[in-house]
């Protein structure tokens, strides 16, 4: 079969188009709308290009470059249906790092919209792609909702982080030093927008008592002991300007809004999760703390689990991989994790794995003792290292659509 190679240079506004032979010489180059009526035209193109150039196989390959190239890689694979069998279309969403890899290896190669839609073209010709797209729209459907969630979840934890920096402002100790479990919880955030360092200075211990226990329900094991020690954190703090005062609240207080906004957001794409997975059968919810939510994360970003060979292929996708650093007789120990990978594959797996551990006993002793491992960023290495083991378990789930039997009940 002869072969056409179609490389589309992706934007806003404009694809550029370059129709390469298989010997790498060029058939057609040229640019079209970033619309349907451009698209259309790249269809009349193309196949006017391969009959005269009698090419009868259309490999035609694009960068996933955000979301602009979405539609023209669907409205492809829907159209080109209907000129099958004379013409045989595969159309390849490219990784953008991988062409731009490919790109290196020739010399002096400008950067504009011609010459990397040629690249693309060239790229298809030497091979080693990606499998061709196919229809998963109900993925994709579920990941517009788990990837915007992922970007929420990110803000929260920005603005978060905000929100405590200005803290110090006003509370410096409570943010050195805060005696509350959770420090967005009901009664540290009473605390910190309530009352002012001095106001807490002047309290009693019962007064101070009194308050903490209104706002926590009584759910306090030793109130006096956290009153006595908000009192030395409130003693021992800086005092705010009086014209700082007023700003500083009320920056804090606007940066909590939006928290608050976006949490309500959250649970608003969870339910709506809730609702696809319904229509998504699976097992990955038989594993305790591997919920709705972050079945879908997972599910959306793997798809059809037959793209994958094995746990390894997975984990590599993910970028739960390691660096080898080897040569001659030398091997290091010391080896980092590749900064390359699906990043909401790799967040919905590690947030999963952090919850899985306290539940499972397997993967808590496994944390445990990667954790006991090192002396430094003890938590983060344990979980990432428990978030590759727990590939291993997806991959088995999604493979053979088995339930997970939890270790106590293992014979």
């Amino acid at each position: 079969m002869s072969q056409m190679l179609v490389g589309v240079d992706v934007s806003l506004k404009s694809h550029h188009v370059h129709f390469m032979k298989q010997d790498g010489s060029t058939l057609a180059d040229f640019s079209v709308s970033n619309d349907q009526n451009g698209a259309a035209t790249l269809i009349k193109r193309m196949l006017e290009a391969a009959e005269k150039s009698q090419a009868n196989q259309l490999k035609i390959g694009m960068e996933a470059t955000d979301l602009y190239s979405w539609h023209l890689a669907h409205y492809l694979q829907d159209q080109m249906k209907g000129y099958e069998p004379k013409f045989q279309a595969s159309i390849y969403v490219l990784n953008a790092r991988k062409v731009a890899r490919f790109k290196k290896g020739y010399d002096s190669l400008v950067k504009n919209d011609r010459i990397d839609a040629w690249v693309i073209a060239d790229h298809l010709r030497f091979g080693r792609l990606p499998a061709q797209m196919k229809d998963a729209i109900q993925y994709e459907a579920l990941q517009r909702l788990t990837r915007t969630r992922f970007h929420f979840m990110r803000e929260i934890t920005r603005n978060k982080t905000y929100f405590l920096n200005q803290l110090f402002l006003k509370f410096s100790g409570l943010r050195q030093d805060n005696p509350f479990s959770d420090k967005f919880g009901a009664t540290s955030m009473a605390v910190m927008e309530e009352l002012e360092p001095e106001t807490i200075a002047e309290m009693s211990i019962e007064e101070l008592v009194e308050f903490l226990q209104d706002k926590g329900k009584n759910r306090f094991e030793n109130p006096e002991e956290i009153a006595k020690y908000l009192h030395k954190l409130a003693r021992s703090s800086y005092r705010l300007n009086k014209a700082m005062q007023d700003p500083v609240n009320i920056s804090m207080s606007v940066t909590l809004s939006t928290i608050q906004h976006i949490e309500l957001q959250v649970k608003r794409l969870d339910k709506e999760i809730a609702k696809l997975m319904k229509g998504i059968p699976q097992t990955l919810t038989s594993v305790k703390g591997i919920g709705d939510v972050y079945a879908a994360g997972l599910i959306a970003e793997i798809g059809d689990i037959k793209r994958f060979k094995d746990h390894h292929a997975l984990a590599k996708y993910a970028g739960l991989v390691w660096n080898q650093n080897q040569s001659g007789e030398f091997e290091s120990q010391e080896t980092a994790r590749m900064r390359t990978g699906n990043k909401y594959l790799r967040y919905y797996l590690i947030q999963a794995a952090d919850k899985i551990r306290k539940y499972d006993s397997e993967y808590k002793a496994f944390y445990t003792k990667k954790y006991d491992e090192v002396p430094k960023h003890k938590h983060k290495r344990a979980l990432v290292l428990t978030a590759r083991k727990l590939v291993r378990l997806v991959f088995s789930l999604l493979r053979t659509n088995q339930l997970y039997t939890p270790p106590e009940r293992r014979d």
